[in-house]
């Protein structure tokens, strides 16, 4: 797994995040980041010591080097210390990383770097109870498109720390086709699905094909023309069974829609690839973390 801040997204990402916490940007004088409180009351001298944990059970961490980043873009001297990677689990107020250098640095960092972490971590723990429902079955758990804009790299970056599987990254790297797509694709006959994955390898022959159904006569005739992957959207786990049946040395299988962690091993049961949710990027919440001075 490689380290999130490889990317120019996530670096970009992180002095915007600076910036807006930092800068003033009411007044075009000012070009410098400022944390006025820190600067009124913290001697600019003064050197502290620090840690990051989580408070409470279960926390599987992602971000860790995010947050290692965030310090070093606004002080490169803060010297950071990651105890706990990516993808390890702690326990309660166990450090996940520890900090030293300008207590001032430190305390215009906090905040930034504990946002990107604190929902990173959720993602991360939500997709290993997934992963951890469906293991004996070898069902991948996906995420989706579904994330926050501008933190597409944070979130799914934080799915494989749980033990999750990278779907798509965006509308670029595969064809996938779903409802909206197929009506207004010649009228969206049902059982002319095999001529819209035709046209799509015409188009982009480089690319996987993934086809959305939502029945068992929309999967067969998918299947005529072999996609990559067919998705059984909101069907019931009898119905998935025999798609996957049907699909079985053709078609991987993507079940989705709306599935929840105390369902996923039965649908996972049914003999699906994968699943894909939604819920690991737009509801997974927060982790409670805290950074707290060891020594000023």
């Amino acid at each position: 797994m490689k380290d999130v801040m490889r990317s120019t997204r996530a670096q970009a990402a992180v002095r915007l995040a600076l910036d807006e916490d930092l800068a003033d940007a009411s007044d075009a004088r000012k070009s410098a980041w400022c944390d006025a409180t820190s600067e009124a009351l913290v001697d600019p001298g003064a050197v502290a010591t620090g840690e990051i944990y989580a408070k409470g059970d279960g926390c599987v961490v992602a971000g860790a080097t995010v947050a290692k980043a965030v310090m070093k873009a606004l002080d490169p001297k803060i010297k950071v210390t990651i105890l706990k990677p990516d993808g390890s689990s702690v326990k309660p107020k166990e450090p996940i990383l520890t900090f030293r250098g300008k207590a001032r640095s430190i305390l215009a960092a906090e905040r930034t770097a504990l946002n990107f972490m604190q929902r990173m971590c959720a993602t991360a723990t939500l997709a290993k109870k997934f992963t951890d429902a469906v293991k004996k079955y070898g069902t991948l758990i996906l995420d989706t498109r579904k994330t926050t804009p501008g933190l597409r790299v944070f979130e799914k970056y934080a799915v494989l720390c749980g033990g999750g599987t990278n779907h798509r990254m965006g509308m670029y790297d595969r064809v996938l086709m779903k409802d909206n797509h197929r009506r207004l694709w010649k009228g969206g006959d049902p059982d002319e699905l095999d001529k819209a994955v035709i046209a799509a390898r015409k188009a982009f022959p480089k690319l996987e094909v993934e086809v959305e159904v939502e029945s068992l006569r929309e999967c067969a005739s998918a299947l005529k023309a072999k996609p990559e992957w067919i998705m059984l959207d909101n069907m019931s786990c009898a119905d998935m069974k025999k798609c996957v049946k049907m699909c079985k040395g053709i078609s991987k299988t993507e079940a989705s829609g709306g599935i929840t962690l105390d369902r996923a091993k039965e649908v996972a049961a049914t003999g699906v690839t994968a699943i894909s949710l939604g819920c690991l990027t737009h509801s997974a919440g927060s982790v409670d973390l805290s950074l707290e001075w060891r020594a000023v």
